[in-house]
């Protein structure tokens, strides 16, 4: 239902992967472009590297999501990137679970203020929030060198605390709208706990425990 004269429209911030998506995008995304692409399975040693320093602790979640598109998608053309898309977009991976679907449908009829933000790269996420109706992107932006893909990341990991740090921004710019954020992950936990609604979907059981700990509440299981 669409708010009535004067209502002060709800800032709805949602995250992507496995709250609007079944599961996470990246991989997929990554991994599919490699094929698509031709390009051989041998680059994926290029991430062993990070992939064991990350495994022993020694590298963050950003330096192995950069490691791995570097591996896959570094030197790509935008083009190249724009082709793929076209065809990541459609593909299941990146189709929004039916429940989410209306979620969102129901918000933007409601005039509501719609933010997609996640973790996942500006190589396609933006896409996937005009395509469903979004009007800002919030997500981790990742570098170009002479138009090629560089792939080190041109922004923190936006994740965990990034998060609660966009969302004080997001709300800065909105004084005095509702804040409802959707996440579904552990680590969405903290900027959840600074919306008005929070909404944890499609949550595991120990981040459904953490959630009670926190004071928050599964809202919905979309799957």
């Amino acid at each position: 239902m669409a708010h009535g004269p004067g209502a002060a429209r709800r800032l709805v911030v949602f995250d992507l992967d496995g709250t609007i998506t079944a599961r996470d995008t990246l991989l997929p995304y990554a991994l599919g472009f490699l094929r698509a692409s031709g390009r051989s399975r041998l680059r994926l040693l290029r991430l062993l590297p990070t992939l064991a320093a990350f495994l022993l602790g020694l590298a963050d979640r950003g330096r192995l999501k950069a490691a791995l598109i570097r591996a896959t998608l570094g030197g790509a053309t935008r083009q190249q990137v724009e082709d793929w898309n076209r065809r990541f977009l459609d593909s299941s991976p990146a189709r929004p679970l039916p429940a989410a679907g209306a979620a969102i449908r129901r918000h933007l009829d409601a005039g509501d203020v719609l933010v997609l933000m996640s973790a996942s790269p500006d190589l396609y996420v933006p896409e996937i929030g005009r395509k469903l109706g979004f009007s800002t992107t919030v997500c981790t932006g990742v570098a170009w060198r002479n138009g090629t893909v560089e792939g080190a990341l041109s922004t923190p990991n936006r994740r965990g605390g990034e998060k609660v740090r966009c969302l004080r921004e997001l709300q800065a710019r909105h004084p005095g709208a509702a804040t409802v954020a959707y996440g579904n992950a552990k680590s969405d936990l903290a900027h959840l706990r600074l919306a008005d609604e929070p909404r944890l979907v499609n949550a595991g059981a120990g981040t459904r425990r953490a959630a009670a700990r926190a004071g928050l509440r599964p809202y919905a299981e979309w799957r």
